[in-house]
């Protein structure tokens, strides 16, 4: 395809995946073969639209395209020349680098190659700043925070696609049948292991996703703040990041905890600090006084003779160990 994906979208490139979804959707619709029977403009149209779709919401061919102008490797005619060497059937050699074959054939032989296939991704871990009071910090509290996310697709569980018969676009090389692997400055591609060079993979793109494998939803998550957490530390949420992408595992969510002040109180590291006021008298006769803490109001006996900013300790008042 020589074509700008994103114009054939209707998208700018920085587009996010959700518009780029709601773009895809409304063109999808205008031009869908069913609504325009017997249209060919509109049938090549929207083969377009799928096929500029099914890179654009996938973040590593996203990626190739947005850096190279095309996926898998198949660049757009006079953009760059390829060689073929026989014996060599199904391997693209470019004249743009300079590594040398010994560099290729390590590379083919170390299994680089496999490394290339995409098969399941793990979702994208999630961050989230929640501020917590003083009190609650040292004490420990269970809430919710409320958090939109990527979540598998619930009607093909998160494939992007229904077993049932039906073709797509590869979602490994994107439907050019060629994978692409750098050596170097050099571009080289290979035949598509996942369907064999076709381009196609059997199974129905899912009507509720679109092919993507998650949808976006808001959702109420339990958070446990542990007893005497700090200013700063991270709480992490196993799976609740964002779905995964063909069966992978859900990413993480961590939660960066933000003290509030406190009106008497002042933390450094597990030790709380107070400032008291005390009468003449009492700091030069002495005295007992009640001194509030965290965990209630306790005594202390000042000795004779005080001086101003002098420190008392009392044991086991500062802020409990977490965990």
């Amino acid at each position: 395809m020589t074509q700008d994906l994103y114009k054939i979208l209707g998208v700018g490139r920085k587009a996010s995946d959700v518009e780029i979804k709601k773009a895809y959707r409304k063109l999808a619709r205008k031009y869908h073969p069913d609504l325009n029977p017997g249209d060919k403009n509109a049938e090549k149209r929207f083969k377009e639209i799928q096929e500029a779709h099914a890179v654009l919401s996938n973040s590593k061919k996203k990626k190739q395209y947005d850096q190279f102008g095309f996926v898998g490797n198949t660049p757009p005619s006079g953009a760059q020349q390829q060689y073929s060497y026989g014996g060599f059937e199904g391997f693209n050699f470019s004249n743009s680098g300079s590594a040398s074959f010994q560099d290729i054939f390590k590379n083919m032989f170390s299994g680089s190659f496999q490394h290339q296939q995409q098969g399941p991704e793990k979702g994208e871990d999630l961050y989230y700043t929640m501020k917590v009071g003083f009190m609650d910090a040292i004490n420990g509290i269970q809430t919710r925070i409320k958090l939109s996310r990527k979540v598998a697709c619930s009607f093909c569980r998160g494939k992007g696609y229904i077993q049932s018969g039906g073709k797509r676009s590869c979602q490994v090389c994107g439907g050019s049948g060629q994978t692409p692997i750098p050596v170097g400055a050099m571009r080289f591609s290979t035949t598509c292991r996942a369907c064999k060079g076709s381009g196609i993979e059997t199974g129905e793109e899912c009507s509720l996703c679109h092919g993507m494998g998650f949808m976006q939803k808001t959702e109420r998550i339990k958070v446990r703040i542990p007893a005497g957490i700090n200013h700063g530390s991270k709480v992490r949420i196993a799976g609740k990041g964002n779905a995964g992408r063909k069966g992978g595992p859900t990413g993480d969510l961590y939660i960066t905890i933000e003290v509030n002040s406190h009106n008497l109180f002042k933390r450094e590291g597990a030790n709380i600090y107070i400032k008291l006021p005390i009468t003449v008298p009492e700091a030069t006769l002495g005295a007992k006084i009640e001194v509030p803490t965290v965990y209630g109001v306790s005594t202390i006996k000042i000795p004779p003779g005080t001086k101003s900013e002098q420190k008392f300790r009392l044991r086991e008042k500062g802020a409990p160990k977490v965990g």
